[in-house]
C-alpha cells in the first residue's frame, strides 16, 4: 500500500510543534489530604502501582508525546522527589536539547516561597526564556493518566488560541469544591471558569455532569509572559492559574477547552485525581482487576 503523503506532512508538522514546546511540571504540592503518605515527601513523589511515582505519569506522557524539554518545579519536602528524578530521569542528552531538569524553588524575585501555581511559573520565566519555545505546556504533577499531548497542541494552534485548557466530564458531586470547572460554547471556547465552586455549572443536556479542568495548560509563550508579569505586580492576586489567571482572561482573549478522550474509543479517558486516601486506594485497587483500565505495561506507551 503506498504511503499517504498527507500523513507525512502532518507528522512533520507535529514534530515541529513539539520541538517548539517547553513543558513545566508543577510538582511542589503538599497533598495534605493524603496525610501520612505525604508527611515526608511531596505528593508527586508518592508511590503508585508498586514501583512508580505519581510524577512518572506526566513525565512519561511528555516523552511519549515527543516533548523532550521538561522542567520540574519542586518545593514542598522535595528530597525524595529529587532523588527519584536524578536516578530515573537523568538519562537524556542535554547536548541534543533533551532534558528533564529539576527546578527547585529559589526565591528569584522575592524572599517568599511560591505563592500559587502562576507564581511558580513566574519565578522561572528566565528558564523558559533561555529555551526560546513558541509554546509552553504547563502540567499538574499529581494526577494519574496517560495522555498524548500532541493532539492538544495541534488543536491549540488550529484554533488560534492564546491558551488551551485540557478538561474532562466528571460527576458534579465529585467536582464540587475539588476541581476548577468551566462552561464553553459550541466551539469549545471557554465562557466562564470557576475554581473549585461548591455548586458547579452542569453541562447543557447532561445535568449530572460538569466540565472539569485537568490542570494542564498550553500557552503561547509571549502571551504567558505578558500575563504573568501583570499578575506578579497585582498585590490582590493569589497568583494562581485557576483562581486568578483563567477567570481574568476568558472574556478578553481566546481561551479554549480541549476535551480529553480515549484516542481509540473516543469515550471518556482514564484520569484519576488521587488527592485523597480513598481515591488513592481505589485507583491502586483498580490495577489488580483482570483487565485494568490503566495498562502500566503497554508497549505503545511505556512508563
Amino acid at each position: 500500500m503506498p504511503d499517504n503523503p498527507d500523513r507525512h506532512i502532518v507528522y512533520r508538522y507535529v514534530s515541529h510543534l513539539v520541538k517548539d514546546t517547553f513543558a513545566l511540571v508543577l510538582a511542589g504540592g503538599r497533598g495534605s489530604r493524603l496525610h501520612e503518605l505525604t508527611e515526608w515527601r511531596a505528593k508527586p513523589a508518592v508511590y503508585f502501582g508498586g514501583k512508580y511515582r505519581i510524577i512518572d505519569f506526566p513525565l512519561s506522557n511528555c516523552v511519549n508525546s515527543g516533548i523532550r524539554r521538561v522542567g520540574v518545579l519542586t518545593q514542598y519536602k522535595s528530597h525524595s522527589l529529587i532523588r527519584h528524578l536524578v536516578r530515573g530521569w537523568s538519562h537524556f542528552k542535554k547536548e541534543l536539547g533533551e532534558f528533564v531538569e529539576i527546578l527547585p524553588a529559589s526565591q528569584r524575585f522575592s524572599e517568599e516561597w511560591y505563592q500559587g501555581t502562576a507564581d511558580a511559573v513566574y519565578q522561572n520565566l528566565d528558564i523558559i526564556r533561555a529555551e526560546k519555545p513558541k509554546y509552553v505546556l504547563i502540567l499538574s504533577g499529581d494526577h494519574v493518566y496517560k495522555m498524548d499531548y500532541r493532539p492538544m497542541l495541534l488543536e491549540h494552534v488550529a484554533t488560534g488560541a492564546d491558551m488551551t485548557v485540557s478538561c474532562l466530564e466528571v460527576p458534579i458531586e465529585e467536582a464540587a469544591g475539588t476541581f476548577g470547572v468551566m462552561t464553553v460554547d459550541e466551539e469549545s471556547r471557554i465562557l466562564r471558569f470557576d475554581e473549585k465552586p461548591e455548586h458547579p455549572a452542569p453541562i447543557p443536556g447532561q445535568p449530572g455532569k460538569t466540565l472539569a479542568s485537568m490542570g494542564n495548560y498550553i500557552f503561547n509563550t509571549d502571551f504567558l509572559f505578558e500575563l504573568l508579569k501583570e499578575d506578579g505586580q497585582n498585590s490582590d492576586s493569589e497568583h494562581d492559574f485557576g483562581k486568578n489567571i483563567i477567570p481574568s482572561i476568558v472574556d478578553s482573549h481566546k481561551v479554549y477547552a480541549y476535551p480529553f478522550r480515549d484516542p481509540e474509543t473516543n469515550q471518556l479517558a482514564y484520569w484519576r485525581d488521587v488527592g485523597s486516601l480513598d481515591a488513592f486506594w481505589e485507583a491502586n485497587m483498580e490495577l489488580i482487576s483482570p483487565e485494568p483500565e490503566l495498562n502500566l505495561y503497554d508497549p505503545k506507551w511505556p512508563m
